[in-house]
């Protein structure tokens, strides 16, 4: 089955046009697969993490959001265990005027803000909460131990 052109010239200008701090690039083989990498966010407990994740866009994308998920693990209250991640573009608020470069700034920008109260891992959330420089402490030892470039 042939790509729509959609997933063609967003793919483009993410290779012509990369944003800053992340790198998107599809697989040879399968064009609605990507391996991404997003830079941690200065000033952030991330900062000088890499953080790898895999991207892929369903039969009916740009209809439905992409399926993303973190490859690297991390310390975050938005962000499961199984790299699954608690946003709203990717799921109530979802459009398809949205583009794959727009949802990985979102979730660049969500590395940089946590927000324990809209949780995926509510141990780490409730840790956010109630011990934010333990929690950021931990998220940042994390960051060294799994995410160094």
């Amino acid at each position: 089955m042939a790509l729509p052109k959609r997933i063609i010239k967003e793919t483009e200008r993410l290779v012509a046009e990369p944003v800053p701090g992340i790198q998107a690039v599809p697989h040879d083989d399968n064009l609605r697969y990507f391996d991404v990498s997003i830079h941690g966010p200065a000033q952030s407990p991330y900062e000088g993490g890499v953080f790898k994740l895999e991207l892929f866009l369903p039969e009916d994308y740009p209809m439905t959001p992409p399926k993303i998920r973190f490859l690297t693990k991390i310390y975050h209250p938005n962000i499961d265990r199984l790299g699954r991640i608690c946003l709203d573009v990717l799921k109530a608020n979802w459009s398809p005027a949205l583009q794959i470069r727009t949802i990985l700034l979102s979730i660049q920008a969500l590395l940089g803000a946590p927000n324990p109260d809209d949780p995926l891992a509510n141990d780490v959330a409730q840790r956010w909460k109630e011990d934010e420089p333990g929690a950021i402490a931990t998220a940042r030892e994390w960051t060294q131990t799994h995410a160094a470039p």
